[in-house]
């Protein structure tokens, strides 16, 4: 291990509460693959941004809601794992005061958070496009499956799904992410920051810690970088907090 689990927990418990973003790589581990880790898994023969993409909704919807939209549902059982029930943990005591998330899966919730922030969106709804009513995502699963491309709403406008697509804009929770990021510590977890414009609140952070397998083009700026597994470096950490400082 080249990193003192001692101390990064000396500097969490120093400095809380944090605000945590993370991202694709906190979820692997729970069996959701990376979209940018190219030739992985389900994404193999697709690009994400060619079927999950606003152009793809309105201009190619069989591939949206055949593809794209059919292997975005195969991920809504998948459950939480290590890290997720840790952030959780730190949020009861104190020591988190907000998730940002860039997954659309849930786990955080389903792990028992309750301050999270989704800023691509989720997958528990959809809504019309037309007239803006609100549908259980189920309602748009059972549609597609009855072979209805697009699903549509009793007044004739298209369903989506309530994930923010390549080409779409980032929903009002994102200000309030940005007012976090100003104003808490923020540890990163699972992602490359490559993804704008989520990739600029680590700029904004008084202080950045990072747990990412990959560099990140903010490693210059953190007071740690941790190259392991998120469940690994969470516990390791976690273990220490219990130990010596909770």
């Amino acid at each position: 291990m080249s990193w003192d689990p001692e101390e990064v927990a000396r500097i969490i418990f120093d400095r809380q509460p944090w605000v945590v973003l993370t991202g694709a790589g906190i979820s692997t581990e729970s069996g959701i693959p990376d979209f940018r880790t190219p030739k992985t898994g389900l994404w193999e023969h697709y690009d994400p941004i060619e079927v999950l993409s606003v152009e793809a909704l309105y201009h190619r919807p069989e591939v949206f809601f055949r593809v794209g939209f059919e292997i975005l549902m195969r991920f809504r059982d998948a459950r939480p794992n290590k890290a997720h029930n840790i952030l959780a943990e730190w949020e009861k005591l104190g020591i988190v005061e907000a998730v940002i998330t860039q997954n659309i899966d849930g786990l955080h919730e389903k792990a028992g958070s309750r301050k999270v922030l989704e800023i691509h969106g989720h997958l528990r709804s959809g809504h019309c496009v037309v007239c803006h009513t609100a549908f259980p995502i189920e309602v748009l699963a059972e549609k597609t499956r009855q072979g209805e491309i697009p699903p549509r709403c009793l007044c004739g406008g298209m369903l989506r799904p309530d994930v923010v697509l390549f080409g779409d804009m980032l929903p009002p929770c994102f200000e309030e992410a940005q007012e976090l990021a100003h104003r808490l510590p923020m540890l990163v977890i699972g992602s490359s920051l490559q993804v704008s414009p989520a990739n600029f609140l680590p700029s904004y952070a008084p202080l950045l810690g990072i747990i990412n397998l990959m560099p990140t083009p903010f490693d210059w700026r953190a007071r740690f970088t941790i190259r392991e597994k998120a469940s690994f470096a969470l516990e390791a950490i976690h273990r220490v907090l219990a130990a010596k400082f909770l």
